[in-house]
């Protein structure tokens, strides 16, 4: 019977590895976009983007494959680090070469591809460097997907019980938020040239390593992991999670999942292309950054955020009796803050409609994380999270960037570059997509609601064989 409290080293580690694998993925999710539009778009010339293709596409089709690596890995990791019992090392490793892997990016440029593959025609560099980006990202999505949704997320199912986990999953957010804002600060300094993307992604990819290096030392594997059953046949645990029994007798875990995926799909329609868009659209439509860090502007902005942090707290106390309704006002919220930013670009209008989306998606995010956590089959940690990334990563980031994508490329909204070639850039619209899509994850949640959200002790609710 694992203890239903957590140790105040289980809780570092958790804070810990939350807080650099969000550096990691939040480097990789936000600036890896920027520094396609900012750096390898920057001086290209017309005939060199219609002989490749637009930065819009070549950020979708990267977030996409990056996605298709982070499903395949994690299946593939998953349940070999429920083989061989080991998370310490997946989880430690992972991190050292994720962090190394980060930091090789600041070595990306045309001219480096150029020499290395011997061109000279723009439109190949251009299109050559694109897919070295492309490739780079798989490769850094393998070591991330192997040592945090593989190994890591299994071993915090590992060293919790249904109890612990929606206060888990609350830290969680809160880490990882503060990891996302910890990469906005540093990365915004990337963004506007003051500092080299080579030395953003070689500092941060720098800490990750580290991090991995502390692991060596702090991780211990809880019995849960080391006692575990394992089957004999390592290629059907593969795909443990497709079975037709496996699915019937959880299919409380298969609609949670469902549903959540429209979620974070409406979340991928404009992520990818968020900075950006603030970039080229938000700052310069609202007069520059001296009018957006104006008083009113950050006034405003402290009582959203005042409001924003009281409406999260009382609605997560209230999740504890009401997880359903909880679950039915984010997504509902957050559709209604999808559609307010599709109406405007004033900096107003954004501050206001960030109380719905960041509250409808803290909810989403932390009430359906200790959900799918809670209907996991016991001792299936490491197969069940392969199936886990098909609907949190894979789907949403394939479809997700696509009708972004989309929509950018339908308003046709441009800058001009240090060529005089014109850039589609991000617009308003991906925002309206987005709501219409998140709507769509209260069918799903329909149906799990009336199956009920509590965890039940029958055996049609225990693992499968």
């Amino acid at each position: 019977m694992i203890n239903e409290k957590l140790s105040k080293k289980n809780w570092f580690i958790i804070a810990l590895f939350c807080f650099m694998g969000g550096v990691a993925w939040n480097t990789e999710n936000m600036y890896f976009n920027t520094f396609i539009t900012n750096e390898i778009y920057a001086d290209v010339s017309q005939s060199a983007i219609m002989g490749s293709m637009e930065a819009t596409t070549a950020i979708a089709r990267m977030v996409a494959l990056s996605a298709v690596a982070a499903v395949l890995t994690t299946f593939v990791m998953g349940a070999l680090s429920d083989r061989l019992k080991n998370r310490k090392m997946f989880i430690s490793v992972g991190y050292i070469l994720w962090g190394i892997v980060t930091a090789m990016f600041g070595f990306i440029t045309k001219d480096n591809v150029a020499n290395l593959f011997n061109l000279t025609d723009e439109a190949k560099i251009l299109g050559s460097t694109v897919w070295f980006v492309i490739f780079m990202d798989i490769v850094m999505t393998f070591m991330g997907s192997t040592s945090n949704d593989a190994a890591f997320q299994a071993w915090v199912t590992d060293v919790t019980v249904p109890k612990q986990r929606p206060f888990v999953e609350t830290v969680l957010s809160v880490v990882g938020t503060i990891s996302m804002l910890a990469v906005t600060g540093v990365g915004s300094f990337a963004q506007a040239g003051t500092i080299t993307y080579k030395a953003f992604f070689i500092g941060l990819g720098l800490v990750v390593t580290l991090c991995g290096v502390f692991g060596l030392v702090l991780i211990k594997d809880p019995p849960r992991t080391l006692e575990r059953e394992v089957s004999s046949n390592y290629w059907a645990d593969l795909f443990y999670g497709f079975r037709p029994s496996v699915i019937k007798a959880n299919a409380r875990l298969y609609l949670a999942l469902v549903s959540f995926c429209f979620a974070i799909i409406a979340f991928q329609v404009f992520y990818p292309y968020l900075l950006t868009y603030v970039q080229y659209v938000i700052i310069p439509d609202n007069g520059g950054t001296e009018n957006i860090l104006k008083p009113g502007v950050i006034i405003t902005a402290v009582v959203v955020v005042a409001i924003l942090l009281a409406c999260i707290v009382a609605l997560l106390k209230l999740s504890t009796k009401k997880r359903g309704f909880c679950l039915v006002v984010g997504v509902v919220v957050m559709s209604l803050g999808f559609f307010i930013l599709s109406t405007s670009t004033s900096i107003y209008v954004i501050i206001l409609s960030l109380l719905p989306v960041v509250l409808g998606n803290a909810l989403v995010n932390i009430l359906f994380g200790a959900t799918i956590k809670d209907f996991i089959p016991e001792g299936k940690a490491g197969l069940f999270q392969g199936i886990r990334m098909i609907f949190a990563v894979l789907l949403p980031m394939v479809i997700g960037p696509v009708i972004g994508d989309m929509a950018c490329q339908r308003a046709a909204q441009t800058i001009i570059n240090e060529a005089n070639a014109e850039v589609i850039v991000p617009a308003k619209d991906m925002f309206l997509w987005a709501g219409v899509v998140c709507i769509f994850a209260l069918i799903p949640l329909y149906f799990l609601i009336k199956k009920g959200l509590d965890v039940e002790t029958e055996e049609s609710q225990k693992e499968v064989a």
